[in-house]
């Protein structure tokens, strides 16, 4: 049986690892759409800064990965949109044989020219190069981590306010939300990705149920989880793998993953794999010794109902309100019939001055029902929401991911109400 599983998982990784490439050309149409949803000027486009130790692992940020393909530190997209066209150059770190001793080899300038396909210089260029273009251009696109905390500016705020001091023109136009735009309808190859990242991950939640039982530690189903990531041509986990048994099976993004489980728990296992810098994320639940207790597959029973609902509603044109709604109707629906709430519609105090009314519901489902999926693991893209207006577009990628959690401290999470305490009493048994 052994021998039959480990020959499953080399299938798998040779399969996976042999996706395409994404091409240059791909990304070169990426920021050929971005430059025509901007007006004449300069953009800029932020990629991550080095950890302060080298040995540290390095992530390059989604947004500058997905318009250049480069994963080096230290790097800046500058383009240029005019009406005779528009232009893109990358800033570099260049290269250095002594540092690249500890931190292994970078592109360099002509490297990076070479291998990205477009112009690239050293990024200690890159301050001259912006006040030149700068001096005729009065606005200034920008992606990167700007516009947040007015007290504490992240680097990338620090240097757009110097480039504002020089110019005292400039308009500066936060562009992050147009790149989302972009970024929400997947290729072909991006969701080739998305599957395989999908693929490993389903492989290790098996591996993982087939291997948990009781006085086993949390950790020890983590390792194995991340180990058949690595396995099967995972980059890495796509967020922290969050194995929770007992009463930490409750707590939303739990990850220190260090309890011993017991027999007639539940363990909840909320992982992705990324793979090739795309992300997956797959939640399932599970019997520590191997069978449901009655109320345990009760409650189990509603949330695969409510998935199952959402899954009906996900075509394309559809409402991403639609799958929300349903789902919700079936948890309302399931937790009343098991007398968890008062009514499919019965509300609580939100507050305790009693002022605002909340569904029931929340007290056991207080996530959303998914969210969109791509490099990042909650990615820009039309998903299950509560919208009006946004429908669900051909291309997109998302997750339906409902979620029941009956915690035995809620009368200390409910605000101390007359009417809560009442219901309280209701639902204590």
């Amino acid at each position: 049986m052994k021998r039959f599983l480990v020959t499953g998982l080399l299938l798998l990784s040779c399969a996976a690892t042999g996706s395409a490439q994404i091409s240059q050309t791909e990304i070169a149409g990426r920021r050929a759409k971005l430059a025509a949803a901007i007006g004449n000027g300069t953009l800029i486009a932020f990629g991550a800064q080095e950890p302060a130790e080298d040995f540290l692992v390095f992530n390059q940020n989604s947004p500058f990965f997905y318009l250049t393909g480069l994963k080096e530190p230290g790097a800046v997209l500058v383009m240029r949109k005019t009406g005779a066209g528009t232009t893109s150059t990358l800033f570099v770190e260049p290269r250095d044989p002594a540092r690249e001793v500890w931190t292994g080899a970078r592109l360099g300038p002509v490297g990076t020219a070479r291998t990205m396909g477009f112009p690239a210089r050293d990024v200690s260029e890159l301050s001259a190069y912006l006040d030149s273009l700068l001096t005729v251009d009065s606005t200034l696109y920008v992606i990167g981590d700007i516009g947040g905390s007015t007290s504490v500016l992240s680097p990338d705020d620090q240097y757009v306010a110097g480039l504002r001091s020089r110019h005292s023109n400039l308009a500066v136009v936060n562009t992050n939300t147009k790149l989302n735009e972009i970024r929400r309808v997947k290729s072909a190859t991006e969701l080739d990705y998305i599957r395989k990242a999908v693929d490993i991950t389903v492989v290790a939640q098996r591996e993982a149920m087939r291997f948990a039982e009781p006085n086993m530690n949390e950790f020890e189903v983590q390792a194995l989880i991340e180990y058949t990531f690595r396995r099967n041509g995972a980059d890495r986990p796509s967020f922290s793998t969050i194995v929770g048994s007992g009463a930490n099976s409750t707590t939303l993004h739990y990850n220190a993953d260090d309890r011993f489980m017991n027999s007639g728990e539940l363990a909840v296992m909320d992982i992705g794999a990324s793979f090739r810098g795309y992300a997956a994320d797959v939640t399932r639940t599970i019997p520590i010794n191997g069978k449901f207790t009655a109320d345990q597959r009760a409650v189990y029973q509603i949330v695969r109902d409510a998935q199952a609902s959402a899954e009906r509603q996900a075509k394309v044109g559809a409402l991403g309100r639609d799958m929300t709604d349903s789902a919700s109707a079936v948890i309302a629906a399931g937790l009343a019939r098991l007398g968890l709430i008062e009514s499919a519609k019965a509300t609580y105090d939100c507050d305790a001055a009693a002022s605002r009314q909340c569904s029931q519901v929340f007290m056991y489902y207080m996530h959303g029902l998914g969210h969109g999926i791509g490099l990042d693991v909650h990615d820009p893209g039309a998903s299950p929401g509560r919208s009006a207006t946004t429908r669900l577009a051909e291309g997109s990628a998302f997750t339906i991911e409902p979620g029941i959690y009956v915690r035995s401290n809620l009368s200390d999470i409910l605000p101390n109400t007359p009417k809560n305490r009442a219901l309280g009493e209701a639902i204590r048994a």
